[in-house]
C-alpha cells in the first residue's frame, strides 16, 4: 500500500498531531455525542491537532443491513455499501454539529472526499492509497478534521466499506498518512483485557502488547480491535493505544516488540464462539481429494481456520477443520459430497464449539506451557478436539459448554489477574 505523506518507520512529526477513533458505543446516543464533543475540545484547546474517526452508532449498522435483508436475501454488494456507508456519515455530521456548538472549528469528510482510495472489493475492500493533503490543509488551519471510518471510495467512484470493524482500519491508516504522533482508538472499555471480563472478572486491562500478540489475539476473538488494522500498524510501525471512551485511565499500547516482553509466560487467554467443527474419517490418501474438497469451500466464500489431519493405521486420512457458524451448514453440505464418492467415509460435526486460546510472545522462550494448558484442562475434565498452534499460541478447540470454564482455569494457571513486575 502507498499511503501519501508516509515517509519513514521512524515518523517524528513536526507537530502534536493525534488521529482519534470512536466506537458505536461511544456514539451511541445524542448524549453521547455531546461527551465525546467535550473530550475533543479539551483536547484540541490544549493545543493538539485533532483527526477524529468515526463508527456508526451503536446497532445502526445491524439496524441498515436488516432492512436490506428484508427486501431480498441476495442482496446487490453495490447498493449495500452504499447503504450500510451512511451510518457513519450521520455520526460524522452529529459529531461536527456538536463540536460546532462548541464553538469548536470542525469540518466532517467522507471517504471520498479525502479521498481514499480502495481496491473493488465491495464489502471488504482494502485501501490502496490516501492523499491527506485536504486534511492536512484542514487541521493546519485550526480545524478538527471528523472523518467517517469504514468507508472509501474505488477507481469507478463507487462507495466501498473495508469490512466490519473497518473504522480502525481508518484510523490506522490515516494516522500513517498524516504521520501522526498518536494513533487513540477510544472504545467502552479500559483496553485490551487479560481476557474478556464477562466471563472472567478477574481478568484486567493489559499495559502492553507488541503487534503480533494483538494480532494473534484479533484473530482468535478479541473484539476491541480489527485484524487488519493491526496488520498495518505493524507494517508502518505506528503505535495504537487503546483507550475509554467513558473514563480516564492509560489503557493498552500496541507497539513493537521490546526488552523483557517475553518475560511474561502467557499475556491472554482468548475465547472465541462463532465457529463450528467437522470432521471427516477414512478419507482416500489422495491429495486431491482433501485439495477438492476445500477448493469447493473456497468457492463457496467460506473459510476454514484450524485444521488438524492425521493417517490411520488402515492408511487412510482423518481430517478435522473448523468454519463459521454462519456458513456451517453450507460447509456440512459440501462435506457430505466427500460421502457420496465413497461411502466407507464417516463425517461428524459440532455446529457449536469454542476455540480457547493462551497468547504470549513468553512461550517463545519457556518450556511447558502446553503441558500446563492441557493439564490444567484435563483437570477440569475438559475434553481438547483439536489444536491448532504458532510460535506465540495455543488454541485449543472445545465443546461450546466447556468455553466459560477453561477461560477462567487457564487466566488462574497463568497468574493473569496480578500485574507482572
Amino acid at each position: 500500500m502507498f499511503l501519501l505523506g508516509l515517509n519513514n518507520p521512524s515518523r517524528k512529526a513536526v507537530s502534536k498531531l493525534i488521529v482519534q477513533k470512536f466506537g458505536g458505543t461511544s456514539l451511541a446516543d445524542l448524549d453521547c455525542i455531546e461527551k465525546v464533543a467535550e473530550r475533543i475540545r479539551l483536547r484540541a484547546q490544549g493545543g493538539d491537532r485533532m483527526v477524529v474517526v468515526v463508527s456508526a452508532m451503536a446497532g445502526e449498522t445491524d439496524r441498515l443491513e436488516a432492512l436490506a435483508n428484508r427486501f431480498c436475501g441476495e442482496i446487490p454488494h453495490r447498493e449495500m455499501d452504499m447503504l450500510v456507508a451512511t451510518g457513519e456519515q450521520v455520526s460524522a455530521s452529529l459529531l461536527s454539529m456538536a463540536l460546532k456548538k462548541k464553538a469548536v472549528k470542525s469540518r466532517a469528510f467522507l471517504g471520498h472526499q479525502i479521498p481514499i482510495r480502495t481496491s473493488e472489493d465491495l464489502g471488504e475492500a482494502r485501501i490502496e492509497s490516501i492523499d491527506p493533503r485536504e486534511l492536512k490543509e484542514w487541521i493546519f488551519s485550526g480545524g478538527v478534521a471528523v472523518v467517517a471510518g469504514y468507508q472509501g471510495v474505488n477507481a469507478r467512484g463507487e462507495i466501498t466499506t473495508l469490512g466490519r470493524g473497518g473504522s480502525d482500519l481508518t484510523a490506522v491508516a490515516l494516522a500513517g498518512a498524516l504521520d501522526a504522533d498518536l494513533c487513540e482508538i477510544c472504545t467502552d472499555v479500559r483496553g485490551v483485557y487479560t481476557a474478556d471480563p464477562r466471563i472472567c472478572s478477574e481478568a484486567r486491562p493489559i499495559r502492553k502488547l507488541c503487534y503480533d500478540e494483538m494480532l494473534e489475539l484479533a484473530c482468535l476473538g478479541a473484539k476491541v480491535l480489527q485484524a487488519r488494522s493491526v496488520q498495518l500498524a505493524k507494517r508502518y510501525q505506528i503505535p495504537i493505544y487503546v483507550r475509554s471512551s467513558f473514563e480516564q485511565h492509560p489503557g493498552t499500547t500496541v507497539t513493537t516488540e521490546e526488552l523483557g516482553m517475553e518475560g511474561t509466560v502467557v499475556s491472554a487467554i482468548s475465547c472465541d464462539r462463532t465457529e463450528g467443527k467437522i470432521s471427516i474419517r477414512n478419507l482416500s490418501e489422495d491429495a486431491e481429494k482433501t485439495s477438492s474438497l476445500f477448493r469447493a469451500l473456497a468457492e463457496q466464500d467460506i473459510s476454514v481456520d484450524v485444521i488438524v489431519q492425521d493417517r490411520s493405521d488402515s492408511g487412510k486420512v482423518n481430517l478435522t477443520f473448523t468454519v463459521p457458524r454462519l456458513c456451517f451448514s453450507k460447509a456440512l453440505e459440501t462435506a457430505q459430497l466427500c460421502k457420496e464418492e465413497d461411502h466407507s467415509v464417516e463425517i461428524k460435526s459440532h455446529e457449536k464449539v469454542t476455540k480457547v486460546s493462551a497468547v504470549g510472545l513468553g512461550m517463545r522462550s519457556h518450556s511447558g506451557v502446553a503441558a500446563r494448558i492441557f493439564g490444567t484442562l484435563s483437570r477440569e475434565g475438559i475434553e481438547v478436539m483439536a489444536v491448532s498452534t504458532s510460535e506465540i499460541k495455543i488454541c485449543c478447540v472445545l465443546d461450546e459448554r466447556y468455553g466459560e470454564l477453561a477461560v477462567r482455569a487457564l487466566h488462574e494457571e497463568f497468574g493473569l489477574a496480578k500485574e507482572p513486575n
